[in-house]
C-alpha cells in the first residue's frame, strides 16, 4: 500500500515540480533557483507567486544561499505590487495547512488590518521583525500586510487558512477553494472570462522596466 503522507510520494506528486504544471502558465519570470508566476486561480489582480525550483516545503528551511537569493526576488516583486497597486500583503504556510506541500508565497495588493484576516484577535498573533524571524521553524503561519509583518498561532490552523481569509476579506470567499474552482464548471468558466487579471498583470511586469 503506498503511502502517500510519505515525502517520496509528495515529491513524486508535487505540482510544482513539474514544469509542465498549469500553475505555471502565466510565468512572469524565473532566475536560477526560483519561478515567478500570476496566481493562477488569482484572489485579486496582482496576486503573484513565488515558487522555488527545489523542492523545499517552506521558507523556514530555506538553506542559507537560497533564502539570500529569494530576499532579493521577494523585495523585487513586492516594489512591483506596491508600484502599480498601491498596497502590498503577503503569506505562506509553513507545515502546518498546506494544500501542496512545495513552497509558494504569495503576494497581492491588500490594504487592510491584521483583525480583517485574525478576527481571532490580538491575542492569537505575534508581530515579527522581517523574515529571518522564520528561518529554522517548521510549522507556523506567516502573513503581512504593508509593512507589518506577524505570525499566527497555529491552533486555529487549517487547510487554505491564508486564501480563505483574504477572500473573505476581500469580500469573494468563493476564490478562496482553489480545488473547488477547478472542479466546478460554472466557476471555472466564470473564472475563466476574467483571465484578464493575469493578463494585465504580465503586461504591467513586461513594462516595468
Amino acid at each position: 500500500m503506498v503511502d502517500i503522507s510519505s515525502e517520496e510520494h509528495i515529491k513524486k506528486y508535487c505540482p510544482f515540480d513539474d514544469s509542465n504544471n498549469i500553475a505555471f502558465t502565466y510565468l512572469l519570470e524565473e532566475t536560477a533557483d526560483f519561478k515567478i508566476v500570476c496566481d493562477y486561480n488569482p484572489l485579486k489582480e496582482g496576486h503573484i507567486l513565488i515558487i522555488p525550483k527545489e523542492h523545499i516545503p517552506s521558507i523556514g528551511e530555506y538553506p542559507d544561499q537560497l533564502f539570500n537569493n529569494f530576499l532579493k526576488v521577494y523585495q523585487k516583486v513586492s516594489k512591483f505590487i506596491l508600484s502599480n497597486y498601491g498596497s502590498l500583503s503577503t503569506f505562506e504556510h509553513g507545515k502546518i495547512g498546506q494544500t501542496v506541500f512545495h513552497s509558494h508565497v504569495h503576494l497581492l495588493p491588500f490594504n487592510g488590518n491584521s483583525i480583517d484576516i485574525i478576527p481571532e484577535g490580538k491575542d492569537y498573533i505575534e508581530e515579527i521583525k522581517n523574515l529571518d524571524d522564520l528561518r529554522g521553524k517548521k510549522e507556523y503561519l506567516f502573513f503581512s500586510i504593508n509593512d507589518k509583518k506577524w505570525i499566527v498561532n497555529t491552533e486555529i490552523g487549517v487547510p487554505r487558512f491564508f486564501r480563505d481569509r483574504f477572500a473573505n476579506a476581500i469580500g469573494e470567499p468563493e476564490r478562496g477553494n482553489w480545488k473547488i474552482v477547478q472542479n466546478d464548471l460554472n466557476l471555472r468558466k466564470k473564472f475563466d472570462t476574467e483571465s484578464i487579471k493575469c493578463k494585465n498583470l504580465w503586461i504591467k511586469w513586461d513594462a516595468r522596466n
